[in-house]
């Protein structure tokens, strides 16, 4: 099944079902209107198109109220985030994301060394 493409409103949504799932429409409202200034109905259609999309699933817990949980997980979301981003914004080129990110942003010398290791990890892993 392909990954549902995500917008950045919906993105927010899904952060509220990923950190606790099932929620109601009215208890993800409670998560998410108030910090982005969205009216109840805002959620609510994003909840709506998150389904139709195939990110969520809707339900009826026990008393008959609709609750909404991911049908995807972050981590694939997060995959094919990233895997559009530098599609999008290196044309696919990893080595210039890389070079742009080491440039452009202040690393500790322990996320630097474990940058050093992931990339080491990699080599190996290449046949």
């Amino acid at each position: 099944m392909p990954v549902p493409a995500i917008t950045e409103s919906e993105w927010i949504v899904m952060e509220a079902l990923w950190e606790e799932a099932p929620r109601t429409a009215s208890q993800v409202i409670k998560m998410v209107a108030a910090s982005q200034g969205w009216a109840d109905n805002t959620v609510r259609t994003l909840l709506a198109r998150l389904v139709e999309k195939g990110a969520l699933k809707a339900g009826e817990n026990a008393s008959g109220v609709k609750e909404f949980s991911p049908l995807v997980k972050r981590e694939t979301c997060v995959r094919a985030e990233s895997h559009s981003f530098l599609k999008r914004v290196f044309r696919g080129a990893s080595k210039p994301l890389l070079a742009h990110f080491a440039s452009n942003v202040r690393l500790s010398p322990e996320e630097v060394e474990e940058l050093k290791q992931l990339l080491d990890a990699s080599l190996k892993n290449k046949p």
